[in-house]
Protein backbone atom coordinates (compact mmCIF):
# COMPACT_ATOMS: atom_id res chain seq x y z
CA UNK A 1 0.00 0.00 0.00
CA UNK A 2 1.36 3.42 -0.94
CA UNK A 3 2.77 5.29 2.07
CA UNK A 4 1.70 2.43 4.31
CA UNK A 5 1.59 3.33 7.96
CA UNK A 6 3.06 0.59 10.16
CA UNK A 7 0.95 0.27 13.29
CA UNK A 8 1.52 -2.03 16.25
CA UNK A 9 -1.88 -3.63 15.84
CA UNK A 10 -4.04 -3.09 12.79
CA UNK A 11 -7.78 -3.55 12.59
CA UNK A 12 -7.41 -6.54 10.28
CA UNK A 13 -5.12 -8.35 12.72
CA UNK A 14 -8.03 -8.81 15.14
CA UNK A 15 -9.32 -12.36 14.72
CA UNK A 16 -12.99 -11.36 14.53
CA UNK A 17 -12.28 -8.84 11.76
CA UNK A 18 -9.92 -11.11 9.84
CA UNK A 19 -12.39 -14.02 9.92
CA UNK A 20 -15.21 -11.69 8.85
CA UNK A 21 -13.26 -10.39 5.83
CA UNK A 22 -12.38 -13.88 4.63
CA UNK A 23 -15.83 -15.34 5.26
CA UNK A 24 -17.55 -12.55 3.33
CA UNK A 25 -15.14 -12.21 0.42
CA UNK A 26 -14.19 -15.86 -0.11
CA UNK A 27 -17.20 -17.75 1.25
CA UNK A 28 -20.00 -15.29 0.41
CA UNK A 29 -20.87 -14.68 4.06
CA UNK A 30 -20.93 -18.30 5.20
CA UNK A 31 -19.14 -18.50 8.56
CA UNK A 32 -16.58 -21.11 7.50
CA UNK A 33 -13.70 -19.71 9.58
CA UNK A 34 -14.20 -19.09 13.30
CA UNK A 35 -12.05 -16.47 14.99
CA UNK A 36 -10.80 -18.97 17.61
CA UNK A 37 -9.38 -21.07 14.74
CA UNK A 38 -7.00 -18.30 13.66
CA UNK A 39 -3.44 -18.19 14.91
CA UNK A 40 -1.03 -15.27 14.69
CA UNK A 41 1.81 -15.61 12.22
CA UNK A 42 4.76 -13.26 11.87
CA UNK A 43 4.21 -11.05 8.79
CA UNK A 44 7.94 -10.74 8.12
CA UNK A 45 9.81 -13.24 5.92
CA UNK A 46 13.57 -13.60 5.76
CA UNK A 47 15.12 -15.07 2.62
CA UNK A 48 18.49 -15.31 0.90
CA UNK A 49 19.20 -14.02 -2.60
CA UNK A 50 22.40 -12.96 -4.35
CA UNK A 51 24.28 -14.17 -1.31
CA UNK A 52 22.51 -11.66 0.93
CA UNK A 53 19.87 -12.02 3.63
CA UNK A 54 16.78 -9.99 2.79
CA UNK A 55 13.33 -9.63 4.26
CA UNK A 56 9.85 -8.71 3.15
CA UNK A 57 6.85 -7.79 5.24
CA UNK A 58 3.19 -8.51 4.61
CA UNK A 59 0.26 -6.53 5.96
CA UNK A 60 -1.52 -9.30 7.90
CA UNK A 61 -1.09 -13.07 7.78
CA UNK A 62 -2.66 -15.83 9.89
CA UNK A 63 -2.81 -19.61 10.03
CA UNK A 64 -6.21 -21.29 10.00
CA UNK A 65 -6.09 -24.31 12.29
CA UNK A 66 -8.50 -26.99 13.44
CA UNK A 67 -7.52 -29.41 16.20
CA UNK A 68 -3.86 -28.29 15.84
CA UNK A 69 -3.99 -29.21 12.13
CA UNK A 70 -3.15 -26.31 9.80
CA UNK A 71 -5.84 -25.93 7.15
CA UNK A 72 -4.34 -22.93 5.35
CA UNK A 73 -2.15 -19.85 5.62
CA UNK A 74 -4.08 -16.72 4.67
CA UNK A 75 -2.66 -13.25 4.08
CA UNK A 76 -4.30 -9.87 3.49
CA UNK A 77 -2.66 -7.05 1.53
CA UNK A 78 -4.06 -3.49 1.45
CA UNK A 79 -3.67 -1.10 -1.47
CA UNK A 80 -4.97 2.41 -2.07
CA UNK A 81 -3.62 2.66 -5.61
CA UNK A 82 -3.29 0.07 -8.42
CA UNK A 83 -0.04 -1.88 -8.54
CA UNK A 84 1.02 -3.25 -11.92
CA UNK A 85 3.39 -5.76 -10.30
CA UNK A 86 0.92 -7.15 -7.76
CA UNK A 87 0.80 -10.63 -9.36
CA UNK A 88 4.58 -10.89 -8.94
CA UNK A 89 4.42 -9.65 -5.34
CA UNK A 90 1.69 -12.12 -4.40
CA UNK A 91 3.58 -14.94 -6.10
CA UNK A 92 6.61 -13.98 -4.00
CA UNK A 93 4.60 -13.91 -0.76
CA UNK A 94 2.96 -17.26 -1.44
CA UNK A 95 6.22 -18.82 -2.64
CA UNK A 96 7.97 -17.78 0.57
CA UNK A 97 5.25 -19.53 2.60
CA UNK A 98 5.56 -22.72 0.58
CA UNK A 99 9.33 -22.63 0.91
CA UNK A 100 8.93 -22.31 4.69
CA UNK A 101 6.91 -25.54 4.64
CA UNK A 102 9.69 -27.30 2.74
CA UNK A 103 12.22 -26.26 5.38
CA UNK A 104 10.22 -27.78 8.26
CA UNK A 105 11.73 -31.15 9.01
CA UNK A 106 9.34 -33.99 9.69
CA UNK A 107 6.28 -32.14 8.44
CA UNK A 108 4.39 -34.41 6.09
CA UNK A 109 1.19 -32.46 5.61
CA UNK A 110 1.34 -29.47 3.28
CA UNK A 111 -1.33 -26.78 3.31
CA UNK A 112 -2.44 -24.11 0.83
CA UNK A 113 -1.45 -20.46 0.95
CA UNK A 114 -4.05 -17.85 0.02
CA UNK A 115 -3.46 -14.11 -0.36
CA UNK A 116 -6.33 -11.64 -0.53
CA UNK A 117 -5.67 -8.19 -2.02
CA UNK A 118 -7.98 -5.42 -0.79
CA UNK A 119 -8.07 -2.36 -3.05
CA UNK A 120 -9.60 0.75 -1.45
CA UNK A 121 -9.45 3.19 -4.35
CA UNK A 122 -12.87 4.66 -5.13
CA UNK A 123 -12.13 7.21 -7.85
CA UNK A 124 -10.92 4.60 -10.33
CA UNK A 125 -11.00 0.83 -10.78
CA UNK A 126 -7.93 -1.37 -10.32
CA UNK A 127 -7.36 -1.60 -14.08
CA UNK A 128 -3.94 -3.25 -13.73
CA UNK A 129 -2.80 -6.83 -14.13
CA UNK A 130 -4.70 -9.36 -12.02
CA UNK A 131 -2.85 -12.39 -13.39
CA UNK A 132 0.79 -13.19 -14.01
CA UNK A 133 0.11 -13.65 -17.71
CA UNK A 134 -1.27 -10.11 -17.98
CA UNK A 135 1.95 -8.71 -16.51
CA UNK A 136 4.45 -10.68 -18.57
CA UNK A 137 5.44 -10.50 -22.19
CA UNK A 138 5.35 -14.15 -23.19
CA UNK A 139 6.50 -15.35 -26.64
CA UNK A 140 3.70 -17.24 -28.36
CA UNK A 141 5.67 -20.48 -28.58
CA UNK A 142 6.48 -20.34 -24.87
CA UNK A 143 3.00 -19.46 -23.62
CA UNK A 144 1.73 -23.07 -23.17
CA UNK A 145 4.55 -23.73 -20.70
CA UNK A 146 4.18 -20.63 -18.49
CA UNK A 147 2.01 -21.34 -15.46
CA UNK A 148 -0.76 -18.84 -14.84
CA UNK A 149 -1.11 -17.19 -11.44
CA UNK A 150 -3.97 -14.93 -10.44
CA UNK A 151 -4.45 -12.63 -7.50
CA UNK A 152 -7.59 -12.67 -5.34
CA UNK A 153 -8.46 -9.02 -5.85
CA UNK A 154 -11.41 -7.33 -4.17
CA UNK A 155 -12.26 -3.70 -4.92
CA UNK A 156 -13.83 -2.66 -1.61
CA UNK A 157 -15.43 0.56 -2.89
CA UNK A 158 -17.19 -1.45 -5.61
CA UNK A 159 -18.76 -4.10 -3.39
CA UNK A 160 -22.50 -4.53 -3.88
CA UNK A 161 -24.99 -3.62 -1.17
CA UNK A 162 -25.65 -7.33 -0.66
CA UNK A 163 -21.94 -8.01 -0.13
CA UNK A 164 -21.61 -5.04 2.20
CA UNK A 165 -24.50 -6.24 4.35
CA UNK A 166 -22.70 -9.53 5.06
CA UNK A 167 -19.94 -7.94 7.17
CA UNK A 168 -20.48 -8.32 10.91
CA UNK A 169 -17.25 -6.81 12.23
CA UNK A 170 -15.85 -3.26 12.28
CA UNK A 171 -14.64 -3.84 8.72
CA UNK A 172 -18.19 -3.00 7.64
CA UNK A 173 -17.58 0.59 8.79
CA UNK A 174 -14.44 0.86 6.66
CA UNK A 175 -16.04 -0.77 3.62
CA UNK A 176 -19.20 1.32 3.98
CA UNK A 177 -17.14 4.52 4.00
CA UNK A 178 -15.47 3.69 0.67
CA UNK A 179 -18.66 2.42 -0.97
CA UNK A 180 -20.45 5.66 -0.05
CA UNK A 181 -17.55 7.80 -1.26
CA UNK A 182 -17.56 5.98 -4.58
CA UNK A 183 -21.33 6.24 -5.01
CA UNK A 184 -22.03 9.70 -3.63
CA UNK A 185 -18.71 11.49 -3.24
CA UNK A 186 -19.73 12.01 0.38
CA UNK A 187 -20.13 10.01 3.58
CA UNK A 188 -23.16 9.79 5.85
CA UNK A 189 -22.10 8.29 9.21
CA UNK A 190 -23.90 5.61 11.18
CA UNK A 191 -24.61 5.09 14.87
CA UNK A 192 -23.46 1.48 14.62
CA UNK A 193 -21.14 0.80 17.56
CA UNK A 194 -17.43 0.43 16.84
CA UNK A 195 -15.76 -2.41 18.74
CA UNK A 196 -12.11 -1.71 17.88
CA UNK A 197 -12.29 2.07 17.86
CA UNK A 198 -8.63 3.04 17.67
CA UNK A 199 -7.74 0.45 15.04
CA UNK A 200 -10.77 1.33 12.88
CA UNK A 201 -9.98 5.06 12.90
CA UNK A 202 -6.25 4.44 12.43
CA UNK A 203 -7.00 2.32 9.34
CA UNK A 204 -9.32 4.98 7.92
CA UNK A 205 -6.61 7.60 8.49
CA UNK A 206 -4.04 5.46 6.68
CA UNK A 207 -6.30 4.53 3.76
CA UNK A 208 -7.71 8.03 3.20
CA UNK A 209 -4.64 10.07 4.14
CA UNK A 210 -6.91 12.08 6.46
CA UNK A 211 -5.36 12.33 9.94
CA UNK A 212 -8.57 13.73 11.43
CA UNK A 213 -9.95 10.22 11.96
CA UNK A 214 -6.98 9.38 14.15
CA UNK A 215 -7.10 12.80 15.86
CA UNK A 216 -10.76 12.28 16.76
CA UNK A 217 -9.84 9.18 18.75
CA UNK A 218 -6.93 10.87 20.48
CA UNK A 219 -8.58 14.20 21.28
CA UNK A 220 -12.35 13.79 21.71
CA UNK A 221 -13.38 13.98 25.34
CA UNK A 222 -15.49 11.04 26.46
CA UNK A 223 -14.16 8.81 23.73
CA UNK A 224 -15.59 7.63 20.41
CA UNK A 225 -18.39 5.08 20.06
CA UNK A 226 -19.59 5.45 16.47
CA UNK A 227 -18.91 7.31 13.24
CA UNK A 228 -21.55 9.96 13.97
CA UNK A 229 -19.42 11.09 16.91
CA UNK A 230 -16.32 11.10 14.67
CA UNK A 231 -17.94 13.34 12.07
CA UNK A 232 -19.41 15.62 14.76
CA UNK A 233 -15.93 16.09 16.24
CA UNK A 234 -14.41 16.75 12.81
CA UNK A 235 -17.06 19.37 12.02
CA UNK A 236 -16.63 21.03 15.42
CA UNK A 237 -12.85 21.12 15.02
CA UNK A 238 -13.28 22.61 11.54
CA UNK A 239 -15.49 25.38 12.90
CA UNK A 240 -13.04 26.12 15.71
CA UNK A 241 -10.12 26.29 13.29
CA UNK A 242 -12.15 28.53 10.97
CA UNK A 243 -12.94 30.91 13.83
CA UNK A 244 -9.29 30.93 14.89
CA UNK A 245 -8.17 31.61 11.32
CA UNK A 246 -10.73 34.42 11.03
CA UNK A 247 -9.48 36.02 14.24
CA UNK A 248 -5.88 35.76 13.04
CA UNK A 249 -6.84 37.31 9.71
CA UNK A 250 -8.66 40.10 11.56
CA UNK A 251 -5.59 40.82 13.62
CA UNK A 252 -3.47 40.83 10.50
CA UNK A 253 -5.88 43.22 8.77
CA UNK A 254 -5.73 45.59 11.75
CA UNK A 255 -1.94 45.38 11.68
CA UNK A 256 -1.92 46.07 7.95
CA UNK A 257 -4.05 49.20 8.43
CA UNK A 258 -1.70 50.39 11.18
CA UNK A 259 1.37 49.81 8.99
CA UNK A 260 -0.17 51.73 6.10
CA UNK A 261 -1.09 54.62 8.42
CA UNK A 262 2.43 54.83 9.87
CA UNK A 263 3.92 54.65 6.39
CA UNK A 264 1.76 57.58 5.23
CA UNK A 265 3.08 59.62 8.16
CA UNK A 266 6.60 59.33 6.75
CA UNK A 267 8.08 56.35 8.57
CA UNK A 268 10.50 54.27 6.49
CA UNK A 269 10.05 50.55 5.80
CA UNK A 270 13.06 49.84 8.02
CA UNK A 271 11.54 51.79 10.93
CA UNK A 272 8.14 50.15 10.54
CA UNK A 273 9.79 46.74 10.38
CA UNK A 274 11.37 47.34 13.80
CA UNK A 275 8.18 48.77 15.32
CA UNK A 276 5.83 45.92 14.29
CA UNK A 277 8.54 43.21 14.32
CA UNK A 278 7.91 42.08 10.75
CA UNK A 279 10.38 41.38 7.93
CA UNK A 280 11.00 44.32 5.65
CA UNK A 281 9.85 42.35 2.62
CA UNK A 282 6.46 41.78 4.26
CA UNK A 283 6.13 45.48 5.13
CA UNK A 284 6.95 46.44 1.54
CA UNK A 285 4.17 44.18 0.26
CA UNK A 286 1.68 45.84 2.63
CA UNK A 287 2.63 49.40 1.77
CA UNK A 288 2.99 48.72 -1.96
CA UNK A 289 6.72 49.20 -2.38
CA UNK A 290 8.47 46.98 -4.93
CA UNK A 291 9.86 43.77 -3.53
CA UNK A 292 13.11 42.42 -4.92
CA UNK A 293 13.26 38.63 -4.82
Amino acid sequence: MAEKDIMEKTLESHADVFADIINVLLFHGERIIQEEELEEKAPRFVYKTDGKIRETERDVVKQWKKDSLCIACIGVENHTSPDLDMPLRVLGYDGAEYRAQLLKEGQKQRYPVVTVVLYFGYDRRWGEAATLGERLYIPKKLKPYVNEYKINLFEIAYLSDDQLSLFESDFWIVADYFVQMRKNGDYQPTVRQIRHVQETLDLLSVLTGDSRFEEAYNEKEGGIHNMCEVLDWIEKKGREEGIKEGIEQGILSERERMIQMIYKRGYSVEQISEIVEMPEQAVKLIVGEPVII
